[in-house]
């Protein structure tokens, strides 16, 4: 069996495959109390469960957010990889330390199982020089590392082959937009099979307006804040207390619409803003790809919410001749097949494997 863990800050989800991929059961547990020590509670006795339910666990697959240009595609999970892979949570607090958790966790009750990472940043690892490259001093980009990663990319590669299949035409033939839309929100330009724009940056900060991040700020801003706070406080407020939650106070989409229809006006405005970025992505990414084949929602509620959909596109006339589809994504499939097909672990990797 192959068990594929995918922790997040605030739920932890996984699914078990059989050695053919296919899908045989899966498990989420929505973790809200930001206690570390919690969070560690219930992923142990997660995966203490899962271990006692039987069957036996050959290969162990985690989502890893950030791996640096040093980890880009899937790879064996060391000690050595561990360590390294720790030096990033500073990029990705919301993330890297939860996906950690899970590999330390896992090790502890599955210690003989080989485990391995795969990276949120893959699918954009070679974005067009222009897409990648942030116009600071050629001598601080080489120092600190500073290019476009993108992030989201497991999700974004699923939805934008799964949407090729539904149109049945060859994912290397169109010009897709995806928009992945949940607690952290992305939107991604991919032409012929290649992402060439992701929103998403050098950390999953910038970008689209998401639940408690800011997405796109002026650098101004975050030099007056860096004057008044610590920087551990400036990226607290820009990773945990800005967005929607910034706005309104609410960092849950379900009860912002509840408080929109009770007449709350911040929470109107909070999705007036969202929205509005959104769509501002899509015309520039309708631009640098020249036309649009597809528009992909996905994420909680990109595939969640008809009602934000159908705002979000509501007089969008360059999406006139483009097709607009919904599909859930499958983070843990994605992560099985990527496993399997890059680890040479199976003759026959099938793209088409049943999924939940």
């Amino acid at each position: 069996m192959i068990l594929i863990l995918n922790c997040g800050s605030q739920s932890i989800k996984w699914k078990l495959f059989d050695d053919s991929l296919n899908f045989k059961k899966k498990g989420k547990q929505e973790v809200f109390n930001f206690d570390f020590k919690n969070y560690q509670k219930v992923l142990i006795e997660e995966l203490t469960k899962i271990k006692n339910d039987g069957g036996r666990t050959s290969i162990i697959g985690h989502r890893v957010v950030y791996g640096g240009k040093r980890f880009r595609e899937p790879i064996k999970i060391t000690g050595k990889v561990l360590k390294e892979l720790e030096r990033f949570n500073k990029f990705a607090p919301l993330h890297n330390p939860f996906n950690i958790s899970g590999i330390r966790s896992a090790k502890k009750i599955f210690p003989e199982v080989r485990q391995f990472a795969v990276f949120d940043t893959e699918f954009f690892k070679d974005l067009p020089e222009e897409a990648k490259t942030y116009a600071l001093p050629e001598i601080l980009r080489k120092k600190y590392g500073f290019l476009r990663f993108g992030f989201h990319g497991i999700s974004h590669e699923y939805v934008a082959r799964e949407a090729a299949k539904k149109l049945k035409k060859p994912f290397e033939k169109l010009k897709i937009i995806t928009l992945h839309l949940g607690g952290g929100a992305s939107i991604c330009a991919v032409k012929n099979g290649k992402a060439i724009d992701i929103s998403m940056g050098f950390t999953p900060m910038e970008g689209l307006v998401m639940m408690t991040r800011a997405g796109d700020l002026d650098p101004g801003i975050i030099i007056e804040l860096s004057k008044k706070f610590s920087v551990q406080r400036v990226n607290e407020i820009l990773n945990c207390q800005s967005g929607v939650k910034g706005i309104c106070g609410l960092s849950d989409m379900r009860k912002v619409l509840r408080e929109i229809k009770r007449g709350n006006k911040k929470a109107k405005l909070a999705l007036d803003i969202f929205i509005y970025y959104i769509k501002k992505y899509i015309g520039a990414y309708f631009t640098i790809l020249n036309g649009c084949d597809v528009l992909v929602f996905t994420g909680a509620i990109g595939s969640g919410s008809g009602k934000i959909r159908n705002r979000i596109c509501k007089n969008l006339k360059i999406l006139q001749r483009s097709k607009i589809i919904s599909i859930e994504t499958d983070e843990e499939l994605a992560i099985a097949q990527k496993i399997w097909k890059n680890k040479n672990l199976s003759p026959s990797l099938s793209m088409n494997a049943r999924r939940a």
